[in-house]
């Protein structure tokens, strides 16, 4: 079986991507993946880590003044032919869209050669350039019901984001929870905004996290630069500060997350259940995360407080509502592990059967 995979721009496109690459590695003999993305985005370092061949095109959105979007539709263009060219040297069997600017002109190009073509959408808003290709799919994969809404396709199917597959693969790391100075027989609130953290989250965080109940130990990974101003405002014994974490080692062992809404994000935590306080960012395109989050408040597995509405009263408000309630908690993890998707990467590869032949 050869794969050829493109995506790129955010890790919410690129992280499912290689997450169903590790999948197809494990399921077919002799499997060969080749993966397209922007030579200048992060897909550029983090594929190649991961040890898979990649090749990079120069791609950029269609956003600002008109000679902005000239320049978008030029480069465009160039990655259009550039594509046929890869395809034609390399021969996929199936050519997979992840989203990113960098798969439209790729799918283009396969769909140019008559190879099989399939796009994944991770959020519940379609993105622009999976709006574009979904003319030239051969089948969508998508991760919200929503999005059947905005596509009018003969084949779409709704069969989750490949991270909640590998979200399950990955056992609890004992070793490292202890390491972590975590307490087994105390609740666990886990809070995480990203590599860099967040001012506004983290400013919130030191009026509310010290009201919540003494027995309660929370996680809070506060962002790289930013924990030394945290430790000194958040120094109390059942608060542990740490810049960064391997979120998936402990993730079994969380009782509540207060957490961004990405399409990563979200997957993970239906595939553990585990209940949330989303706190959607609104400096993503199409504001997506605002509509991944609102999706699992509907499912009753989360609430979610919009940034501008963050502040201690808000957050230890919903907080406190979760903790004290453990019939409210336990339905919120159920309902969670309803609607996540933890055979997602063997479902969309059986899809790829299907359409290979």
């Amino acid at each position: 079986m050869k794969i050829l995979i493109a995506t790129g721009g955010t890790g919410g496109h690129i992280y499912p991507a290689l997450a169903l690459a590790d999948a197809a590695v494990k399921k077919y003999e002799n499997c060969e993946i080749l993966f397209v993305g922007n030579a200048d985005r992060m897909e550029s370092k983090e594929i190649p880590a991961k040890g898979y061949r990649f090749i990079g095109l120069h791609t950029t959105g269609l956003v600002g003044g008109f000679t902005d979007k000239a320049k978008a539709i030029a480069l465009m263009s160039k990655a259009y032919f550039q594509a046929k060219k890869i395809i034609k040297e390399f021969k996929p069997d199936i050519a997979i869209g992840f989203g990113g600017y960098v798969s439209a002109p790729v799918m283009m190009a396969a769909h140019h050669y008559k190879i099989k073509v399939m796009i994944h959408e991770q959020n519940s808003i379609v993105g622009a350039a999976n709006k574009l290709c979904a003319k030239f799919a051969d089948a969508i994969v998508i991760c919200y019901e929503k999005c059947f809404e905005e596509l009018q396709h003969k084949n779409v199917r709704l069969l989750g984001n490949p991270r909640a597959s590998i979200a399950l693969e990955k056992p609890f790391n004992q070793s490292y929870y202890n390491s972590l100075q975590l307490d087994p027989n105390k609740p666990l609130v886990l809070v995480v905004m990203g590599s860099l953290g967040s001012t506004s989250v983290n400013d919130a965080m030191v009026e509310a996290l010290p009201e919540l109940p003494k027995e309660v130990q929370i996680l809070f990974v506060c962002g790289k630069g930013n924990y030394e101003k945290m430790a000194k405002q958040l120094n109390k014994d059942n608060i542990k500060i740490v810049e960064y974490i391997d979120q998936l080692a402990i993730m079994e062992r969380v009782d509540l997350m207060i957490c961004r809404a990405g399409a990563t994000t979200a997957a993970e935590l239906t595939a553990f259940g585990i209940p949330s306080i989303l706190v959607p960012s609104p400096y993503v395109a199409n504001n997506h995360q605002f509509y991944n989050a609102n999706v699992l408040v509907e499912k009753k597995c989360a609430f979610m407080i919009e940034e501008k509405d963050l502040n201690s009263k808000t957050l230890f408000e919903k907080c406190s509502r979760i903790l004290k309630n453990d019939k409210l908690r336990q339905e919120m993890k159920q309902n969670a592990l309803t609607n996540g998707f933890v055979h997602a990467s063997e479902d969309i590869l059986a899809l790829v059967d299907e359409l290979v032949g």
